[in-house]
């Protein structure tokens, strides 16, 4: 019998956005950050970095081009524990909240890491009650979804496991009455990969 299909978020789940942020702003500044907390969420959490605006922030957002997105580095483990699920007869696809015209550079990354993924779907962000990733999990009909970011489940089917990545506590959106609706919950991937192959 198939396995089922496993929708994977990029950005704190597989890849290491805050870390290639440093990069970035290194480019901007001419100067690379001061990590000043390794548990922060968010990149203005973890480090020593200016708030940007107008044509600071547009001069900054220059960084963040094809060769960027075709560059970060993985989480600790990612590549193994995807590898793992994969060898068990899960596919895998990545649905990310970028924007399409940098999917390519995605999946160049991703690939380039290792990863065992073909497809990536870019849904781009949007604010809103329902998750700018729930057309596309709906119409994969993953058996599960895996995202670090609290507010992308939102809107997602009950059929849907959704599984929670609670990395980085510090300043994380992962609180709230919102968890009470997700199916699990893990520290990383690799935790994932483990609790699913043991009880899926």
């Amino acid at each position: 019998m198939k396995k089922p299909l496993i929708a994977l978020d990029c950005d704190g789940v597989l890849l290491d956005l805050n870390l290639a942020y440093a990069k970035a702003w290194q480019g901007y500044s001419g100067s690379y950050p001061t990590e000043v907390d390794p548990d922060g969420y968010w990149h203005f959490n973890r480090w020593d970095v200016q708030r940007l605006s107008g044509d600071a922030l547009e001069q900054f957002r220059l960084h963040f081009d094809a060769e960027f997105w075709s560059s970060i580095p993985p989480i600790a483990g990612a590549v193994a524990a995807c590898q793992r699920l994969h060898d068990s007869g899960h596919e895998l696809v990545c649905v990310t909240a970028l924007e399409e015209k940098f999917a390519q550079a995605r999946l160049a990354n991703l690939r380039a890491c290792g990863f065992p993924i073909d497809t990536v779907y870019a849904t781009g962000h949007q604010s809103g009650a329902v998750s700018p990733k729930a057309d596309i999990i709906h119409q994969l009909k993953p058996g599960a979804f895996v995202d670090d970011y609290l507010p992308y489940m939102d809107g997602i089917s009950a059929d849907i496991h959704t599984a929670l990545i609670m990395r980085s506590p510090n300043g994380s959106p992962n609180v709230g009455p919102g968890l009470s609706a997700v199916s699990s919950m893990h520290a990383d991937l690799v935790e994932f990969s483990q609790w699913w192959l043991a009880n899926a």
